[in-house]
């Protein structure tokens, strides 16, 4: 007889909570194979597929593509260990067949944990499930209040006093409550414990949507959502102490969700605005010997050498000499913390909009690495196949602008980074070189950074060191 799994949105990650359905791979009715994409999403870092660790046929699909589905929600059933579609399958009512799932049911057509953008290992070997909690808690989830939790709770020890909570509040967000329960709590993330404890959440008490009952973010936050509508529940309908004035008209025009990448970005920026006391100062350079050097470079044979490579350079060169600057502050312990290798974010404009990819250990690699990497870490991102890796970890940003025609501007901030210096563009301009008024190929040079890491002093110290290896590239030549 075949058994109905529910295959729900797998913990994505790099802080990630929720992810947005672009593109439906299988319908209802399909077999689907073990660690088969079955769906095509998109996060606030990259557009990845979904594989499917289960292998049968799809009974129930959740969510229309566009919709924006929390990490721990179901994306779809599967029926396996059968020989073919139960014949309860249908589209409009996917609640027809009983679900189960991974921490329920152990299947030799289940491939183990996925991760989102990659399949999995080989099926995991079957064992016999340890039920740690009261098994007469364990079974079907009931209210808080109900009747058939009450010779638990007498049983019990009484419990440490604890904020007062509406009733049913955390059973209505997090299904059902550990009443009882004297082992450890299911949780691995540290983040996760943090949360709870900050808002005064009883881990105990929410039970886990991952494998067998693992507690995910997505879990402590349907809780405490839960339990804040309990807590306001009371001030909804107590009448208004006066009649409103009259609402505003609505603004005209088209509306755009903020989602997605574009709203990762939006609060990406403004949390850096909020937080990071940032400065700008800038600089005009004569790049007229950089440009010469690249040329020589490149007109000597082998691959080809980028402009940006060559300012990557200069930069890791640079922050080696003002470690200040590739460090991050710790908020929670007023600390700043310097890091120990530099790993280069750049700008890069795409069709989904404005990315940041990351060179990792950028202080490390050539001209010719740093060349291949940039236009490999490009290419994806104008592929949308970047992965979350591929946007996390910078510890300083490159922002060439200059492709845009400008000349010069004030950037924020990639948060929690330090500092990023913005280049812009290098055009012929009249400049005093060596006595004399000349033509020169000029670049103008911007560094935007925390005020909280370091004074102007040692930010202005960076950026003259940067002009000064543009305006004179052979000192570097050696280590190129």
């Amino acid at each position: 007889m075949a058994q109905v799994l529910e295959f729900k949105l797998p913990d994505l990650g790099e802080g990630l909570t929720e992810a947005e359905i672009v593109r439906w791979l299988v319908a209802v009715g399909d077999v689907v194979a073990i660690d088969q994409p079955v769906v095509e999403v998109e996060t606030a870092k990259a557009m990845v597929e979904v594989p499917c660790p289960y292998g049968g046929v799809v009974t129930a699909r959740y969510g229309e593509e566009g919709t924006e589905l929390p990490v721990g929600a179901p994306l779809l059933t599967v029926a396996v260990g059968g020989t073919g579609a139960p014949e309860e399958v249908t589209e409009a009512a996917p609640e027809a067949a009983p679900r189960t799932t991974a921490a329920d049911a152990v299947s030799s057509e289940y491939s183990g944990n996925v991760l989102v953008g990659y399949g999995t290992a080989g099926p995991v070997a079957r064992r016999r499930r340890v039920l740690r909690e009261n098994p007469a808690v364990a079974q079907a989830p009931v209210k808080a209040d109900s009747p058939a939790q009450a010779p638990a709770r007498a049983a019990a020890p009484a419990p440490a006093p604890a904020p007062a909570r509406a009733p049913g509040s955390v059973a209505a967000g997090a299904r059902a409550p550990f009443a009882g329960h004297d082992g450890p709590v299911p949780v691995i993330s540290p983040l996760v414990r943090k949360l709870a404890r900050d808002r005064g959440l009883d881990l105990r008490e929410v039970r886990g949507s991952g494998p067998e009952g693992l507690i995910l973010r997505a879990d402590v936050e349907l809780a405490l959502a839960a339990l804040e509508r309990s807590v306001a529940a009371p001030a909804v309908v107590a009448p208004p102490v006066a009649a409103p004035a009259a609402a505003a008209p609505a603004l005209a025009g088209e509306r755009i969700p903020l989602r997605g990448l574009r709203g990762a970005v939006a609060d990406k920026l403004s949390r850096s605005r909020t937080e990071i006391p940032d400065a700008t100062c800038w600089v005009d350079a004569d790049a007229t010997e950089l440009m010469a050097a690249r040329r020589a470079m490149n007109e000597a044979g082998g691959p080809k050498i980028s402009l940006l490579a060559l300012l990557a350079r200069i930069c890791a060169h640079g922050l080696a000499r003002f470690p200040e600057l590739n460090s991050t502050v710790d908020t929670a312990a007023r600390e700043i913390v310097r890091l120990p290798a530099v790993h280069l974010g750049f700008a890069a404009q795409t069709p989904r909009g404005l990315v940041v990819p990351v060179v990792k250990d950028a202080g490390t690699r050539t001209a010719e690495s740093l060349t291949a990497e940039f236009a490999r870490l490009t290419e994806s991102a104008r592929q949308g196949a970047l992965t979350p890796a591929d946007l996390t970890g910078g510890t300083f940003t490159l922002n060439n602008y200059g492709v845009f025609g400008v000349d010069g501007s004030t950037p924020i901030v990639n948060h929690p980074e330090a500092a990023m210096l913005g280049v812009g563009r290098i055009i012929p301009k009249p400049w005093v070189h060596q006595g004399e008024l000349a033509v020169r190929q000029v670049v103008q040079l911007s560094l935007t950074f925390d005020h909280r890491v370091c004074d102007g002093g040692t930010a202005g110290g960076f950026l003259r060191y940067v002009a000064d290896c543009v305006e004179q590239p052979a000192v570097l030549l050696r280590t190129l």
